[in-house]
């Protein structure tokens, strides 16, 4: 046990604040205390959270992560985690990003949600979410970590914000009802060509949004009306290179591009 949680908790968000903010990464969390938890780990990220709504961050939704077998294995865990967006992370179709920005950026295709009511209900079912999903988006999250070399077990992640940094969206597509589970993804990155579908995500990508209902849930929390929520990658994630175009499209939701600037 921590001998001083809340301690550790604040000491160990401003490591990853300032490792962000100044570019250069922290050793595993893991490593260092072993015996951390998964409450550790959110109770990290929402002290995380709470330094960046401090410094001006404004709340937009959540992402979820580790949603896919192709993202569970890359990465080495075995279960799917959460983390928090605010305003400033999002960018529009077309964005340029400059690599030297971040640390050690890749980037994931994926189904983003908004989402038109509260959800709360440790029960919540994919049904529940469709019910209230009122425009779906294609998009590009970009990842970071802010942990050595990527050396994560699932803790690191956690704290680290689900190793989130930006998401790109493309145009917001009214939802009608149409199968996401069959909607699919080319996600092309420079020579890397991916094909998935949203069956990826967990079997449906409204059902990962339903997970982090209950997992929020478990935390007294839950989604707002108006959030919105990148559902989890449908294929595994690549390095962001300089000079590199990524584009996922999508069969019947349009499609999301970015490109970064150098050689």
């Amino acid at each position: 046990m921590l001998q001083d949680p809340l301690a550790v908790h604040e000491h160990i968000a401003l490591e990853l604040w300032n490792a962000k903010n100044e570019r250069g990464a922290i050793p595993p969390i893991s490593a260092r205390y072993p015996e951390f938890t998964a409450l550790d780990a959110y109770a990290v990220q929402r002290a995380l959270r709470t330094l960046e709504h401090k410094n001006g961050a404004v709340h937009a939704g959540y992402k979820i992560g580790a949603t896919s077998i192709a993202i569970q294995e890359m990465f080495g865990v075995d279960q799917p985690d959460f983390g928090f967006l605010t305003e400033g992370m999002l960018l529009a179709d077309g964005a340029r990003l400059d690599p030297g920005r971040f640390i050690s950026p890749k980037v994931e295709g994926e189904i983003a949600f908004r989402i038109g009511a509260d959800l709360s209900d440790p029960r919540t079912t994919a049904a529940d979410v469709l019910n209230v999903t009122t425009e779906v988006f294609p998009a590009l999250e970009v990842l970071d970590s802010r942990i050595e070399n990527w050396d994560i077990a699932w803790v690191d992640t956690v704290a680290d914000n689900a190793s989130s940094a930006m998401a790109v969206l493309g145009a917001a597509v009214p939802f009608d009802g149409r199968d996401l589970a069959t909607e699919t993804m080319v996600f092309t990155a420079g020579e890397s060509v991916q094909t998935a579908d949203g069956s990826a995500v967990m079997g449906h990508p409204a059902e990962s949004v339903a997970c982090l209902v209950r997992i929020l849930a478990s935390f007294g929390e839950g989604i707002a009306a108006g959030d919105l929520v990148l559902a989890g990658s449908l294929a595994a994630a690549v390095d962001l290179e300089a000079g590199a175009t990524v584009s996922a499209s999508f069969a019947s939701l349009g499609s999301v591009s970015l490109s970064t600037i150098g050689k």
